[in-house]
């Protein structure tokens, strides 16, 4: 589980494929990766969103496998050398919850519609267009996460929704380079998900 508060970027440095699968290695800018209080073979976490096993490490990088599950619902089956991707270890008993409870399990890629960059302030509205599977669990004032960024939806419509970054989500996330029509991915709410299972048939509405 994860909180969409990213704690680090990284860049991919060798994207190889392996039959169906997508073996990945990347080098993060800050977390240690060998050591004490580094990364570990076989812990999760989230790449741009998605949840990760960490499969292999070296003192500057790590590896991580991704099926064709992984690969046909989210954009890391485009990731090459250079690509950068946001990082959030899991979740700790001992952690303040701040941003939103995170699966890492994503719903579907969206894209930039439109940016909107205000005068003053130097914030950026963001909106996207996603799949009706997706706008189902969006409402305002909720929480979705935008290639693993926790952000709080600002206006929601039949075909797109909007965020609103501010400059620190811009300068410690991938957001902040991310350009008109550039595929981000998309996870909503897992409460929403829920109850939409749960009430929907009641309602003949499909979850």
């Amino acid at each position: 589980m994860f909180t969409g508060l990213i704690e680090d970027t990284a860049r991919v440095v060798r994207a190889d494929r392996d039959g169906g699968d997508l073996v990945l290695e990347l080098a993060p800018r800050t977390i240690r990766c060998a050591g004490v209080a580094g990364l570990v073979l076989g812990e999760s976490i989230a790449v741009d969103g998605a949840c990760l096993t960490v499969t292999r490490t070296t003192d500057e990088s790590f590896f991580a496998l991704l099926g064709p599950e992984t690969l046909a619902r989210t954009t890391l089956g485009a990731a090459e050398p250079g690509t950068v991707v946001n990082l959030e270890r899991a979740l700790l008993p001992t952690t303040r919850m701040g941003g939103h409870l995170v699966a890492g399990h994503v719903d579907a890629v969206g894209t930039i519609a439109r940016l909107d960059r205000h005068a003053t302030g130097g914030t950026v509205e963001f909106t996207f267009h996603a799949p009706t599977s997706v706008l189902r669990h969006v409402v305002e004032q909720g929480s979705i996460a935008v290639d693993g960024v926790s952000l709080t939806v600002t206006r929601v419509d039949d075909i797109s929704f909007a965020v609103m970054a501010i400059p620190h989500t811009l300068a410690h996330t991938t957001l902040g380079d991310k350009g008109l029509g550039a595929r981000v991915n998309l996870e909503t709410d897992l409460l929403a998900k829920y109850v939409a299972k749960l009430v929907g048939p009641a309602w003949g509405a499909r979850p």
